[in-house]
């Protein structure tokens, strides 16, 4: 087993622990959903407001494990493979966080919630920048269209392009720890600038033919 595989295998034993941990302490019903204001309107079971966000990690993690073996360029994958096994890592590490607040707020500590979801999404759309800027033309991972994958050159450009606009993503989501509403600007932000790169990948196609 890979050393990051390792790590994230660690990781998601040590969110199961921390739901063993804390499952007497909490009551039998807890917040588990919050709206745009950071008020709970959302509640479920202890048991499965405690296992869920560990039983996607497992789901998550045997999924990211998979993808370089089945992929039928995955010899490109090979290419940016420390960039991809990072990123795996940062979406379990992000799977324990989202527990951890989950837990807190139940347990008594209140706090804005939208503000401490900020730095980790900022973080993780930020590295996500990083990987589309560092990822080789494979079926999985990246900006991934029809003229993306049917040319090297579009898939290149395309990239580059989306890894920039993903990292100003990231700066943007930071702003959040100082004023919450900007959390929705940075997901609306992440979903024109993931529409517009499809546009982009067509047209940069459509030139190059």
């Amino acid at each position: 087993m890979r050393k990051e595989e390792l790590v994230a295998t660690g990781i998601i034993l040590l969110t199961f622990a921390t739901g063993v941990y804390f499952y007497n302490q909490l009551p039998e019903m807890i917040a588990s959903h919050w709206n745009s204001q950071g008020q709970v309107d959302g509640y479920m079971s202890k048991f499965w407001g405690l296992f869920l966000v560990p039983s996607i990690s497992i789901i998550l993690f045997l999924l990211f494990a998979l993808i370089p073996k089945i992929d039928p360029l995955k010899s490109n994958i090979q290419k940016f493979r420390k960039h991809y096994d990072n990123f795996v890592l940062l979406i379990i590490g992000l799977m324990f966080y989202l527990q951890l607040i989950t837990i807190l707020w139940n347990i008594g500590i209140m706090f804005d919630i939208i503000r401490f979801l900020s730095p980790a999404l900022a973080v993780v759309f930020y590295y996500c920048g990083v990987m589309l800027e560092n990822a080789k033309r494979n079926w999985f991972i990246g900006i991934r269209t029809p003229w993306t994958l049917s040319s090297e050159r579009v898939w290149e450009k395309t990239n580059k392009l989306g890894g920039k606009m993903f990292k100003i993503v990231g700066i943007v989501f930071a702003f959040g720890i100082l004023f919450s509403g900007v959390i929705f600007l940075a997901l609306l932000l992440a979903i024109v600038s993931s529409a517009y790169l499809v546009v982009y990948s067509y047209f940069e196609y459509k030139k190059r033919r």
